[in-house]
């Protein structure tokens, strides 16, 4: 086994390499003056399972770049399986015709990667989960729900009843999975959204009065809908309001919004790099998927089920 990390998040690479005791493959990649990527594998790859760890976070297209040269590298030194580990996958949001004359990215992502010579595709929490329809090579959706409901657990007030609040009509099967697992109460915030980043709460359905709330969502972006949200909840009785989110980006007036809302904290993984600020941010904290990366890809190059990890204990 190969694990060759892109610049995306060295962090996260460097910890799935510690818990599967191994070095990550030595590669060189830069940028020319001119900021083109340029790539070179230093490590015979030949033959060899060739696992590739790259969000396409922010710089989205930049790190989008370097997946894509780093997988041609790797299938031109004749690799005998390249699988892209892709703990965030950018342009998901347009997974559908949204309106007359606009893209679906979140395809044309997938068959960029797929033209590159991808083999297999291992990601955390989509946006959509019929995404994983958009490629043509075996795709893996790992769920990051039993991380964050063992950390929801250890941070609980038990003195409390608890209850779960999907901030959107779209995220309530999630919210429903945490809530059955956790034996808590259910709550839905009706929003609508006028425009990209823009969302405003117009009710909150459901019984939150007395109740220490948490809110769960796929991604907090430039976190106005987790912040109104919140704001509802508490003007609705809840007495406190915590975030669970799968990938942190943090855009934006992000860090404002969180550090000025009535938000208790805001919980994400590690599947995109912590930036300064967030690191800063007393309102914000990181629980890591190396764990959970480490082992699907462990099953993947021992060609072992990995049905196993979507278990919650």
């Amino acid at each position: 086994m190969k694990i060759i990390s892109c610049n995306g998040n060295l962090e996260l690479s460097k910890s799935v390499a510690k818990y599967l005791n191994t070095d990550l493959c030595k590669a060189e990649i830069k940028k020319f003056s001119d900021q083109e990527v340029w790539v070179e594998i230093l490590e015979n790859v030949r033959g060899e399972d060739c696992f590739i760890i790259q969000p396409t976070s922010f710089p989205t297209n930049d790190n989008l770049m370097e997946l894509l040269v780093t997988i041609d590298a790797c299938r031109r030194g004749s690799a005998k399986q390249i699988t892209a580990v892709i703990p965030y996958y950018g342009y998901a949001r347009q997974d559908r015709k949204s309106g007359p004359r606009t893209p679906i990215t979140a395809k044309l992502v997938a068959r960029m990667l797929e033209t590159a010579g991808v083999d297999r595709v291992l990601t955390i929490d989509l946006h959509a989960n019929q995404i994983q329809g958009f490629f043509e090579v075996p795709t893996d959706n790992l769920f990051a729900i039993p991380i964050l409901i063992k950390d929801i657990k250890s941070n609980l007030d038990n003195s409390l009843p608890l209850c779960l609040v999907s901030p959107d009509i779209g995220g309530v099967a999630r919210a429903r999975a945490f809530a059955k697992h956790l034996n808590a109460d259910l709550a839905i915030i009706d929003k609508r959204r006028p425009k990209a980043n823009v969302s405003e709460v117009m009710n909150v359905i459901g019984d939150v009065k007395g109740k220490q709330c948490i809110l769960v969502d796929d991604m907090a972006d430039s976190a106005g809908t987790l912040c109104g949200a919140a704001k509802a909840l508490i003007e609705n009785g809840a007495v406190s309001v915590s975030a669970y989110v799968s990938h942190g980006v943090f855009s934006g007036p992000a860090m404002e919004r969180i550090s000025d809302s009535v938000l208790k904290e805001v919980v994400s993984t590690d599947s995109i790099e912590m930036t300064e600020k967030a690191r800063n941010n007393k309102k914000i904290r990181h629980v890591s998927i190396a764990p959970l990366l480490a082992e699907a890809m462990t099953r993947i190059k021992e060609n072992r089920s990995i049905s196993e990890l979507f278990n919650v204990k």
